[in-house]
């Protein structure tokens, strides 16, 4: 089993890092945080989770143990394989995610793009119990540029979902609609026209 690997960046596509350690490339399939993280250092290390199936071998790469954790966590539930996971991953933090279940935030979940609210429904049934509250305390102490339990307005939500549809991250899209709305923003077009302009 691989568990982690470090060297340098070889080649980098739509989430797939080439990553070299001793003469051989990993192919990793990596969370949003770990291709944007080694695509600008252009080496470091990944923690990975080797998948065994039929027609070959897939290994996915986190940026820390805690989101493969995560990941560990989000697979065991019915409907949701490692490449699901992944996507899970890439939209939102874990802080986000850890967040989401506990406070049984489907529209949250299911703004991830492919990830009906069914599965979300089924992620927060299956998980909530998983989620300790030791991992919301363990996010909260990091550096997150947003409190934990932030409530978001229906309109703030909203937006966010909108940007998150264009390919942004969660954490970006809070970000850029704040900004938008101490901008003078005020309906749901102007936050979101104003907030691409930033990003």
């Amino acid at each position: 089993m691989i568990g982690y690997i470090k060297g340098k960046v070889l080649a980098s596509e739509a989430g797939t890092i080439l990553l070299e350690n001793g003469g051989i490339g990993y192919e990793l399939v990596c969370s949003g945080a770990l291709f944007a993280k080694l695509v600008t250092d252009k080496q470091g290390e990944a923690y990975t989770y080797l998948q065994v199936r039929e027609d070959g071998l897939t290994l996915f790469g986190f940026v820390s143990p805690e989101e493969k954790n995560m990941f560990l966590k989000l697979i065991t539930v019915s409907g949701v394989g490692p490449k699901m996971g992944i996507a899970v991953l890439s939209a939102m933090n874990i802080n986000d995610i850890a967040v989401a279940i506990a406070t049984s935030d489907l529209k949250m979940l299911s703004s991830v793009k492919g990830l009906g609210k069914k599965t979300a429904e089924r992620i927060v049934l299956e998980l909530r119990e998983k989620v300790a509250a030791q991992e919301l305390v363990s996010v909260q102490s990091g550096k997150s540029a947003q409190p934990v339990l932030e409530k978001m307005t229906d309109k703030e939500e909203d937006a966010i979902v909108g940007l998150m549809s264009l390919g942004y991250t969660r954490s970006e899209s809070i970000k850029a609609v704040k900004q938008a709305i101490e901008r003078g923003a005020q309906n749901l077009e102007e936050i979101i026209m104003s907030a691409l302009k930033s990003m």
